[in-house]
C-alpha cells in the first residue's frame, strides 16, 4: 500500500497509476495484493494500512481498529465489515469520509502512541481497552479484551503484557465515557492469566454459575516434571476444564497430542471436561452442570 504522492515522487508513471490491477481504497492512496483478505480481521487491517499512507498527522487510530492492531479478541458480528475507526483529541475536528468511522476523544485520561510493529499513531492499549465500552454491549468480551491487555507471560516466547490493571482502572477513572458501567463491572473480573477469549467466557460462565472462580493456565507438575498446562483447573478435586478450539479436530497431531494428553491426566487422577465452541456459546448451562458433577465426586 502506498500514496499516490509518493509514487510520484519516485517517478510512477500517472499512468501506471491508473492501472487495474491496483485498488484505490481511499483517495490518494494505491494497494495491490496477490490474494485475497484471509479473514475479517486481515481485511480490516489492510483497510487501516491503506489509510495509514496519507493519515493526517492529528489523527490516530482508535476503538475497533486499535483493538485489533493490538491483537485483542473480539466477537466475529464486531469485526464483519467494520470500517477503520480514526479519531483526533479534542477540540480538533472529527475526521469524516464515508470509508472510515470518526471520533473525537476528550476524555483526560486517552493515551496515544505509535504502534512498535505497524508504525501508524494508535490508542494505548489501556485507552484502547476504555473505548470497547461503547462498542461492546457484553460485558464478558470486555473482561476478555481486558484479560488480553494485562495477559503476563506463561509460555516461552510469550510478549509482556500490553498495560497493567491499574492501567486499565486509570483509563476510566475521572470522567464520564459511553458504555462506562460495562466497564466498571468488567474490571474487577479481569485476570492476568486467561490465553484466550473461550478460556475468559468459560470462566465467567463457571462463577455466574455458582462455581469457585478456578485457577488459570495452572501448571499439573507429576514427578518434578510439567504434565500439561490446564487451561483452567480446581487442583484440590483434581478437575480440569480444556477448550478444544477448531484446530484440535483437524490437526492429526494436535489431536494425537490431545490424546496422549489427556490419557497422562487420567493416569494422574484428574477428570477431564473438555468443552468445544457449541458447548460454550450455545450452552453454558451444560458446561457449568458438567464440572459441578465432576466436583461433587
Amino acid at each position: 500500500m502506498f500514496s499516490v504522492a509518493a509514487a510520484k515522487d519516485a517517478g510512477v508513471s500517472p499512468r501506471r497509476l491508473r492501472s487495474r490491477d491496483l485498488d484505490r481504497p481511499f483517495r490518494g492512496v494505491r494497494s495491490r495484493f496477490g490474494s485475497a483478505a484471509a479473514d475479517d480481521v486481515d481485511a480490516h487491517l489492510r483497510a487501516v494500512l491503506a489509510y495509514a499512507a496519507t493519515m493526517p498527522e492529528a489523527q490516530f487510530f482508535s476503538h475497533v481498529t486499535a483493538a485489533v492492531l493490538w491483537g485483542l479478541p473480539l466477537p466475529q458480528v464486531v469485526l464483519r465489515a467494520a470500517m477503520p475507526d480514526v479519531a483526533v483529541l479534542g477540540p480538533g475536528r472529527t475526521p469524516r469520509g464515508g470509508s472510515v468511522r470518526g471520533h473525537r476523544l476528550v476524555h483526560a485520561s486517552t493515551r496515544v502512541c505509535r504502534h512498535p510493529r505497524w508504525g501508524v499513531q494508535v490508542l494505548a492499549p489501556a485507552s484502547t481497552w476504555a473505548t470497547l465500552g461503547a462498542v461492546l454491549p457484553d460485558v464478558r468480551d470486555l473482561v476478555a479484551a481486558g484479560d488480553a491487555v494485562v495477559r503476563t507471560p506463561m509460555f516461552r516466547g510469550d510478549p509482556s503484557a500490553l498495560a497493567t490493571i491499574d492501567d486499565l482502572a486509570a483509563s476510566i477513572s475521572g470522567g464520564r465515557r459511553i458504555g462506562m458501567e460495562r466497564l466498571r463491572l468488567a474490571l474487577p473480573l479481569v485476570r492476568e492469566r486467561s490465553a484466550s477469549r473461550p478460556e475468559t467466557w468459560c470462566r465467567l460462565a463457571l462463577i455466574d454459575g455458582g462455581l469457585p472462580e478456578p485457577d488459570l493456565n495452572w501448571n499439573l507438575v507429576v514427578g518434578g516434571r510439567v504434565v500439561a498446562c490446564l487451561d483452567l483447573a480446581y487442583p484440590r478435586q483434581r478437575v480440569a476444564i480444556e477448550y478444544e478450539g477448531g484446530h484440535h479436530a483437524v490437526d492429526p497431531r494436535q489431536w494425537a497430542r490431545d490424546i496422549e494428553r489427556h490419557e497422562a491426566l487420567a493416569a494422574a487422577g484428574w477428570v477431564v471436561i473438555r468443552v468445544t465452541k457449541e458447548h460454550l456459546f450455545r450452552e453454558a448451562e451444560g458446561v457449568v452442570a458438567r464440572v459441578r458433577r465432576a466436583l461433587a465426586r
